[in-house]
Protein backbone atom coordinates (compact mmCIF):
# COMPACT_ATOMS: atom_id res chain seq x y z
CA UNK A 1 0.00 0.00 0.00
CA UNK A 2 1.49 3.49 -1.21
CA UNK A 3 1.64 6.09 1.83
CA UNK A 4 -1.04 8.57 2.23
CA UNK A 5 0.55 11.86 -0.04
CA UNK A 6 -2.39 14.17 -0.03
CA UNK A 7 -2.28 14.66 4.06
CA UNK A 8 0.04 15.88 6.26
CA UNK A 9 -0.46 15.30 10.43
CA UNK A 10 -0.05 18.19 12.17
CA UNK A 11 2.19 19.07 15.22
CA UNK A 12 -0.05 19.21 18.53
CA UNK A 13 2.45 19.11 20.59
CA UNK A 14 6.52 19.20 20.48
CA UNK A 15 9.64 18.28 22.77
CA UNK A 16 7.96 15.46 25.03
CA UNK A 17 10.28 12.41 26.34
CA UNK A 18 8.15 10.15 25.52
CA UNK A 19 4.08 10.00 24.67
CA UNK A 20 2.07 6.81 25.13
CA UNK A 21 -1.39 5.34 25.98
CA UNK A 22 -3.32 8.33 23.89
CA UNK A 23 -7.10 8.32 25.39
CA UNK A 24 -9.64 10.33 23.93
CA UNK A 25 -11.91 11.79 26.73
CA UNK A 26 -14.91 12.55 25.05
CA UNK A 27 -16.69 14.73 27.57
CA UNK A 28 -13.32 17.20 27.46
CA UNK A 29 -12.95 16.71 23.67
CA UNK A 30 -9.42 16.72 25.00
CA UNK A 31 -6.58 13.92 24.32
CA UNK A 32 -5.05 12.41 27.68
CA UNK A 33 -1.70 10.58 27.59
CA UNK A 34 0.86 9.50 29.61
CA UNK A 35 4.13 11.41 29.63
CA UNK A 36 6.82 8.75 30.07
CA UNK A 37 10.15 10.14 31.56
CA UNK A 38 8.17 13.10 33.19
CA UNK A 39 5.45 11.09 35.47
CA UNK A 40 2.66 13.13 33.71
CA UNK A 41 -0.74 12.61 32.09
CA UNK A 42 -1.11 15.39 29.99
CA UNK A 43 -4.18 16.79 28.18
CA UNK A 44 -4.26 18.38 24.81
CA UNK A 45 -6.97 19.93 22.61
CA UNK A 46 -7.42 20.05 18.97
CA UNK A 47 -5.53 23.92 19.17
CA UNK A 48 -2.43 22.29 21.24
CA UNK A 49 -3.29 24.02 24.26
CA UNK A 50 -2.06 21.15 27.26
CA UNK A 51 -2.05 21.06 31.06
CA UNK A 52 -1.46 18.30 33.47
CA UNK A 53 -3.75 16.60 34.65
CA UNK A 54 -2.49 13.77 37.26
CA UNK A 55 0.98 11.82 37.24
CA UNK A 56 1.76 8.21 36.94
CA UNK A 57 4.73 6.57 38.18
CA UNK A 58 8.42 7.47 36.93
CA UNK A 59 10.01 5.73 34.04
CA UNK A 60 8.55 3.86 31.17
CA UNK A 61 5.66 1.02 30.96
CA UNK A 62 2.35 2.44 32.21
CA UNK A 63 -0.96 3.68 31.13
CA UNK A 64 -4.55 5.07 31.40
CA UNK A 65 -7.85 4.35 31.25
CA UNK A 66 -11.61 5.84 32.78
CA UNK A 67 -14.30 3.81 34.64
CA UNK A 68 -17.30 3.41 33.08
CA UNK A 69 -19.93 6.57 33.14
CA UNK A 70 -20.99 7.37 35.29
CA UNK A 71 -17.92 6.71 37.69
CA UNK A 72 -15.69 7.99 35.54
CA UNK A 73 -12.77 7.40 38.18
CA UNK A 74 -9.23 7.22 36.35
CA UNK A 75 -7.43 4.12 36.35
CA UNK A 76 -2.98 4.07 36.09
CA UNK A 77 -1.12 0.71 35.72
CA UNK A 78 2.32 0.73 36.70
CA UNK A 79 3.85 -1.33 39.84
CA UNK A 80 0.12 -1.51 41.18
CA UNK A 81 -3.15 -1.11 39.42
CA UNK A 82 -3.89 2.71 40.92
CA UNK A 83 -7.25 4.47 40.83
CA UNK A 84 -7.35 8.52 41.54
CA UNK A 85 -10.50 9.42 43.96
CA UNK A 86 -12.42 12.35 43.68
CA UNK A 87 -10.27 13.95 46.03
CA UNK A 88 -7.42 13.80 44.17
CA UNK A 89 -5.62 10.75 46.30
CA UNK A 90 -4.45 7.42 44.81
CA UNK A 91 -5.71 4.03 46.39
CA UNK A 92 -5.03 0.62 44.96
CA UNK A 93 -7.87 -0.89 42.35
CA UNK A 94 -6.72 -4.39 42.40
CA UNK A 95 -4.04 -6.59 43.59
CA UNK A 96 -2.51 -7.89 40.22
CA UNK A 97 1.14 -8.71 42.16
CA UNK A 98 -0.70 -12.33 42.63
CA UNK A 99 -0.68 -12.49 38.93
CA UNK A 100 2.50 -11.05 37.84
CA UNK A 101 5.08 -9.22 40.61
CA UNK A 102 6.21 -7.19 37.31
CA UNK A 103 4.82 -3.84 36.06
CA UNK A 104 1.58 -3.86 34.60
CA UNK A 105 1.57 -1.56 31.26
CA UNK A 106 -1.46 -1.60 29.11
CA UNK A 107 -5.04 -1.19 30.12
CA UNK A 108 -8.44 -1.16 28.67
CA UNK A 109 -12.16 -1.07 30.09
CA UNK A 110 -14.66 -2.56 27.74
CA UNK A 111 -18.23 -1.54 27.71
CA UNK A 112 -19.40 -3.79 30.48
CA UNK A 113 -16.68 -2.42 33.12
CA UNK A 114 -14.67 -5.53 32.72
CA UNK A 115 -11.16 -4.03 33.06
CA UNK A 116 -7.86 -5.78 30.87
CA UNK A 117 -4.54 -5.05 32.06
CA UNK A 118 -1.08 -6.57 30.67
CA UNK A 119 2.53 -7.47 31.93
CA UNK A 120 5.46 -7.94 29.90
CA UNK A 121 6.25 -9.84 32.89
CA UNK A 122 9.83 -9.38 33.08
CA UNK A 123 11.95 -6.52 33.73
CA UNK A 124 13.22 -4.83 29.70
CA UNK A 125 14.95 -2.06 30.52
CA UNK A 126 17.11 -4.00 33.22
CA UNK A 127 18.14 -6.46 30.70
CA UNK A 128 15.80 -9.22 31.40
CA UNK A 129 14.85 -12.05 29.76
CA UNK A 130 11.16 -12.74 28.31
CA UNK A 131 9.19 -14.93 30.02
CA UNK A 132 5.97 -14.79 28.62
CA UNK A 133 3.81 -12.04 28.90
CA UNK A 134 -0.01 -12.32 30.96
CA UNK A 135 -3.32 -10.43 30.09
CA UNK A 136 -5.22 -10.06 33.80
CA UNK A 137 -9.17 -9.40 33.98
CA UNK A 138 -10.37 -7.16 36.71
CA UNK A 139 -13.73 -7.51 36.72
CA UNK A 140 -16.41 -4.65 38.21
CA UNK A 141 -16.98 -7.05 41.62
CA UNK A 142 -13.28 -6.53 42.00
CA UNK A 143 -12.32 -9.98 41.38
CA UNK A 144 -9.24 -10.86 39.46
CA UNK A 145 -8.07 -13.61 37.75
CA UNK A 146 -5.67 -14.08 34.75
CA UNK A 147 -7.43 -15.01 31.02
CA UNK A 148 -4.16 -15.32 29.10
CA UNK A 149 -0.37 -16.15 29.19
CA UNK A 150 2.46 -16.57 26.80
CA UNK A 151 2.22 -13.80 25.26
CA UNK A 152 5.16 -12.50 23.47
CA UNK A 153 5.65 -9.03 25.11
CA UNK A 154 1.75 -7.79 25.26
CA UNK A 155 1.29 -4.27 24.18
CA UNK A 156 -1.76 -2.09 23.19
CA UNK A 157 -5.19 -3.59 23.31
CA UNK A 158 -8.30 -3.24 21.82
CA UNK A 159 -12.01 -4.07 22.36
CA UNK A 160 -14.66 -4.68 19.43
CA UNK A 161 -17.71 -2.65 19.75
CA UNK A 162 -19.77 -5.29 20.26
CA UNK A 163 -17.53 -6.22 23.19
CA UNK A 164 -16.62 -9.70 21.40
CA UNK A 165 -13.21 -9.70 20.92
CA UNK A 166 -9.89 -8.64 22.12
CA UNK A 167 -7.07 -7.78 20.14
CA UNK A 168 -3.62 -7.57 21.73
CA UNK A 169 -0.27 -6.52 19.75
CA UNK A 170 2.20 -8.73 20.74
CA UNK A 171 5.39 -6.97 19.80
CA UNK A 172 8.27 -9.73 20.26
CA UNK A 173 6.38 -11.96 17.56
CA UNK A 174 5.04 -8.78 15.05
CA UNK A 175 1.78 -9.51 15.08
CA UNK A 176 -1.71 -8.82 16.64
CA UNK A 177 -3.37 -12.11 17.95
CA UNK A 178 -7.53 -11.94 18.58
CA UNK A 179 -9.45 -13.70 21.38
CA UNK A 180 -12.83 -14.35 21.75
CA UNK A 181 -14.46 -12.25 24.74
CA UNK A 182 -16.32 -15.20 26.85
CA UNK A 183 -19.90 -13.73 29.28
CA UNK A 184 -17.83 -14.55 32.10
CA UNK A 185 -14.68 -12.23 30.32
CA UNK A 186 -12.71 -15.19 30.04
CA UNK A 187 -10.86 -15.22 26.60
CA UNK A 188 -10.48 -17.76 24.44
CA UNK A 189 -10.03 -19.37 20.77
CA UNK A 190 -6.59 -17.35 20.49
CA UNK A 191 -5.62 -16.62 16.76
CA UNK A 192 -3.14 -14.56 14.89
CA UNK A 193 -5.22 -11.22 13.79
CA UNK A 194 -2.31 -10.18 11.36
CA UNK A 195 1.45 -11.19 11.02
CA UNK A 196 4.35 -9.19 9.92
CA UNK A 197 3.30 -5.72 11.65
CA UNK A 198 4.67 -3.64 14.21
CA UNK A 199 2.41 -3.53 17.04
CA UNK A 200 2.54 -1.24 19.84
CA UNK A 201 -0.53 0.87 20.90
CA UNK A 202 -3.03 -0.04 18.97
CA UNK A 203 -6.68 1.79 17.65
CA UNK A 204 -9.15 0.15 15.79
CA UNK A 205 -11.88 2.01 13.39
CA UNK A 206 -15.87 1.17 12.42
CA UNK A 207 -14.73 -1.14 9.25
CA UNK A 208 -12.49 -3.38 11.57
CA UNK A 209 -9.10 -1.65 10.78
CA UNK A 210 -6.45 -1.43 13.29
CA UNK A 211 -3.76 1.24 12.89
CA UNK A 212 -0.15 0.48 14.24
CA UNK A 213 3.38 0.79 12.72
CA UNK A 214 3.51 -1.64 9.67
CA UNK A 215 6.32 -3.24 10.73
CA UNK A 216 9.17 -3.39 13.64
CA UNK A 217 11.15 -0.71 13.71
CA UNK A 218 9.46 1.51 10.72
CA UNK A 219 8.28 4.57 11.25
CA UNK A 220 4.93 4.74 10.33
CA UNK A 221 1.53 4.73 11.24
CA UNK A 222 -0.03 1.80 8.83
CA UNK A 223 -4.65 0.92 9.03
CA UNK A 224 -4.39 -2.92 9.05
CA UNK A 225 -6.73 -5.14 8.29
CA UNK A 226 -7.57 -8.76 9.39
CA UNK A 227 -5.27 -10.93 7.84
CA UNK A 228 -2.18 -8.39 7.32
CA UNK A 229 -3.49 -6.09 4.48
CA UNK A 230 -2.32 -2.44 4.76
CA UNK A 231 -5.05 -0.36 3.28
CA UNK A 232 -3.53 2.81 4.65
CA UNK A 233 0.01 4.22 5.52
CA UNK A 234 1.21 7.77 6.89
CA UNK A 235 5.09 7.70 6.48
CA UNK A 236 6.54 9.81 9.52
CA UNK A 237 10.05 10.68 10.79
CA UNK A 238 10.25 8.93 13.81
CA UNK A 239 8.64 5.55 15.53
CA UNK A 240 4.82 5.61 16.35
CA UNK A 241 4.74 4.35 20.30
CA UNK A 242 1.02 4.65 19.87
CA UNK A 243 -2.40 5.95 18.19
CA UNK A 244 -5.61 6.90 19.36
CA UNK A 245 -8.83 7.72 16.88
CA UNK A 246 -10.81 10.55 18.82
CA UNK A 247 -11.74 14.22 17.96
CA UNK A 248 -15.41 15.54 17.59
CA UNK A 249 -16.36 12.84 14.93
CA UNK A 250 -13.60 10.02 15.88
CA UNK A 251 -11.92 10.84 12.30
CA UNK A 252 -8.98 11.94 13.76
CA UNK A 253 -6.19 10.09 14.11
CA UNK A 254 -3.75 11.31 17.33
CA UNK A 255 -0.06 9.64 16.86
CA UNK A 256 1.96 9.15 19.82
CA UNK A 257 6.09 9.55 18.28
CA UNK A 258 9.68 9.82 19.38
CA UNK A 259 13.23 8.12 18.81
CA UNK A 260 13.98 4.62 20.04
CA UNK A 261 17.39 4.29 20.79
CA UNK A 262 16.96 0.98 21.96
CA UNK A 263 16.56 -0.52 25.70
CA UNK A 264 20.40 0.24 27.04
CA UNK A 265 19.87 3.43 26.12
CA UNK A 266 16.31 4.81 27.72
CA UNK A 267 17.69 7.76 29.50
CA UNK A 268 19.58 9.00 26.45
CA UNK A 269 16.25 8.58 24.55
CA UNK A 270 14.12 10.11 27.24
CA UNK A 271 16.63 13.30 27.48
CA UNK A 272 16.81 13.85 23.63
CA UNK A 273 12.77 15.26 24.30
CA UNK A 274 11.86 13.86 20.69
CA UNK A 275 8.69 13.44 21.56
CA UNK A 276 5.47 14.54 19.63
CA UNK A 277 1.63 14.82 19.32
CA UNK A 278 0.61 14.27 15.91
CA UNK A 279 -3.09 14.79 14.58
CA UNK A 280 -4.59 14.11 10.96
CA UNK A 281 -8.01 13.64 9.98
CA UNK A 282 -8.51 10.28 8.50
CA UNK A 283 -11.64 8.79 6.66
CA UNK A 284 -13.43 6.20 9.55
CA UNK A 285 -14.26 7.08 12.63
CA UNK A 286 -13.01 4.89 15.37
CA UNK A 287 -14.77 2.64 17.79
CA UNK A 288 -14.92 -0.24 20.64
CA UNK A 289 -12.73 0.48 23.72
CA UNK A 290 -10.82 2.40 24.41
Amino acid sequence: MPPSTDREPRVLLDGLAIGECPRWNEDEQRLWFCHWGAGEIIAVDLDGKSEVVGHGPPGLGWGIDWLPAPDGRLLVTGPELMRREPDGSMVVHADLRPISPYSWSEIVVDGRGNIYANSIAFDFTGGGQPTGGVIALITPDGAVRQVAGDLAFPNGIVVTPDNSTLIVGESFASRLTAFDIEPDGNLTDRRTWADDVGPDGITMDAEGGIWCSSAVMVNDCARIMEGGKIADRIPLDRGCFACMLGGPDGRTLFMMTAEWLGADKVDEALARRTGRVLAMEVDVPGVGWP
